[in-house]
């Protein structure tokens, strides 16, 4: 079989094209926002809202409402509870959030044991890339331009929140608002990434590719840029691993994403493991007398 072939055999399924369309707008835009949740050390608080929305898909299923209004309305939920939490007792962030996100996902699994149904809602756990419709596309397009339009609305606020809140609260802005306001997009990224990888693996998407990112450079401008670009390309190479191996399309997006991460780690110039010993390496040599 051609290279040739091997690329454009997949794409003769719309359920395919529907597939890599859909995974590379949830993974630009859960991309970008990674970035800023690396920065100001929320990958904790990702994984909590992304599991937290487990018992809001359910209940809009036994509703009859579109899965996304369950799932925002229990992502805010969490981040409201772990905000009070928080806030109204001598419990720190970390707990609160463990609390917060551990006993709304058990509630998640219990309603879905107890929840009969003609549908498979272990979907909802383990996403169903494969399974999307035109509907569901246009219900992702829809929440992911809104999460990115106001990330990039919004970018340089978010920036300055990240690198220092004292200067952000200094020139007049308000660090409870834009961290609101950041917590607000993380749930609606969330809820874009469900179908793509279910509920486990949307931490993922959120944290590896901005951390990936963040060991290629030292700009948080060229970030911005590069995690996007990175995640989409993954996605594109986990979607055609998925179809040429018969395996599961969510995981093999994260497992692409993992494989990035792995070779930055060893191999980015300024920050990768081998990479910093390699440049300490020459740096000796050069110093030794006589060195040209």
């Amino acid at each position: 079989m051609s290279p040739a072939d091997l690329l454009l055999e997949p794409l003769q399924y719309d359920f395919m094209v529907r597939a890599i369309v859909t995974t590379v707008i949830a993974a630009v835009v859960c991309a970008l926002l990674s970035c800023w949740l690396v920065l100001v050390g929320w990958s904790l608080m990702g994984d909590a809202v992304s599991h937290a929305v487990l018992p809001g898909v359910v209940l809009a299923y036994v509703l009859g409402a579109p899965f996304a209004v369950g799932a925002l309305v229990f992502g805010f939920l969490a981040v409201a509870l772990i905000g009070a939490i928080r806030g109204t007792s001598r419990v720190k962030e970390d707990a609160a959030i463990g609390i917060v996100f551990t006993t709304l996902f058990a509630l998640g699994l219990v309603l879905i044991s107890v929840t009969p149904s003609q549908t498979d809602l272990n979907h909802i756990i383990f996403g169903n890339i494969l399974g999307v419709s035109e509907a569901d596309l246009l219900q992702i397009a829809v929440l992911a331009a809104i999460a990115f339009s106001v990330l990039v609305v919004k970018r340089r606020d978010l920036t300055l929140y990240a690198f220092d809140r004292m200067h952000a609260h200094a020139i007049g802005l308000s660090p409870r608002f834009l961290g609101a306001l950041l917590l607000g997009v993380l749930a609606l990224t969330a809820v874009v990434a469900l179908q793509v990888v279910g509920v486990i693996l949307v931490v993922a998407m959120l944290i590896i590719p901005g951390a990936t990112a963040y060991l290629l450079t030292d700009r948080f401008g060229r970030m911005l840029v590069i995690a996007p670009a990175l995640s989409a390309a993954c996605s594109v190479v986990g979607i055609y691993l998925s179809y040429w191996l018969d395996a599961a399309s969510g995981g093999l997006v994260v497992v692409a994403q993992g494989a990035a991460f792995a070779v930055a780690y060893l191999f980015a110039p300024r920050h990768g493991l081998l990479g910093t010993r390699l440049a300490a390496g020459r740096r000796r040599i050069g110093s030794r007398p006589g060195a040209l």
